[in-house]
Parts: C-alpha cells; sequence; structure tokens
C-alpha cells in the first residue's frame, strides 16, 4: 500500500519547499529549506542539491531524514519521515535531474547531487491554532491579513 495519499502528493507539488531535518555528526540538529522538495512517486520524495553542502554531507553519514512541508496560510501540512540515499551521478541521478529541468525548469549544471528519500511514515501537521476553535476559512482570513501588513499589500488585489 503506498505511503503517500493523494493529498500529501497534491500539498507537496503546491508547496514545492521542504524543510528538511538531517544529523551532524556531532548529533546536533540541521533544518534547511529546500525549495525542490517534490514527489517522485507513491513511496519517495525527492529534493536537489543546489546549494546544500552541509544537509547532503550530514544524509551521506546519517540517512535519517525528517521532510515538513506546510501551506503557511491554511497552517496545515505533512510531516514525512524516512531515509535518503544520496545520488551524484549515475542512472537514478540522471532520471532526476532530466525531470528537474522539464518539470522544473532547473538548469542540469545547478544540481550537485538528489536526496532520492524512501518515506517510511507520513502524518498530518496541524497548527494548534485549530484548537482554538477557528475554522479553516478563519485562519486562511488571519494568515492573509497577516501577510499583507507584513508585505504592505493587499493580496485580493494581487494578479492571479
Amino acid at each position: 500500500m503506498p505511503i503517500l495519499t493523494d493529498d500529501m502528493k497534491l500539498v507537496v507539488g503546491q508547496q514545492g519547499l521542504g524543510f528538511v531535518a538531517t544529523v551532524c555528526p556531532d548529533g546536533t540538529p540541521n533544518l534547511s529549506p529546500k525549495g525542490t522538495t517534490a514527489v517522485w512517486d507513491d513511496d519517495h520524495l525527492v529534493f536537489a542539491d543546489v546549494c546544500s553542502p552541509t544537509t547532503m554531507a550530514n544524509l551521506r553519514e546519517n540517512p535519517a531524514v525528517e521532510i515538513n512541508v506546510v501551506d503557511p496560510i491554511t497552517r496545515t501540512g505533512y510531516r514525512f519521515k524516512g531515509r535518503a540515499e544520496v545520488h551524484v551521478d549515475g542512472p537514478r541521478f540522471d532520471e532526476i535531474v532530466a525531470w528537474y529541468g522539464s518539470d522544473r525548469g532547473l538548469a542540469p549544471e545547478r544540481v550537485r547531487g538528489i536526496a532520492f528519500v524512501v518515506v517510511e511514515s507520513a502524518a498530518p501537521l496541524i497548527s494548534p491554532a485549530y484548537d482554538t476553535g477557528l475554522s479553516r476559512d478563519e485562519i486562511i482570513q488571519r494568515s492573509l491579513r497577516r501577510l499583507e501588513r507584513i508585505h504592505g499589500l493587499r493580496i485580493s488585489d494581487q494578479p492571479a
């Protein structure tokens, strides 16, 4: 049975930004955003090493990884735990780099490596804001108002 549900795939596809946690050699955590986070198939996520030397070095030493993908407007998302394989050449590397080029427009020469993550477990991430009794629509409106304040623009006035 596949681990990644249709909704998980949708959220990862819509967001594209995953926060990747790895373990440093001294046992401390390393958290790094990856704008190339993508679903590969029903049981795997991938991300490209565009500028991720610490993350990739950590994964070579200890393949344990957690990736969180969250929609900042709805404040919901998913937590994916698993093990990563680092690829810097070979058929899998070539296939995934080609996909990034055609699907995301990522220039192949920018990719230093690929993390191919076997997802072992996945769980929803839901903000405690929902514990207050606010509806999804109310949380969305609150999030949009916050972004308008921060960035000095009206979200509703922006082109689609």
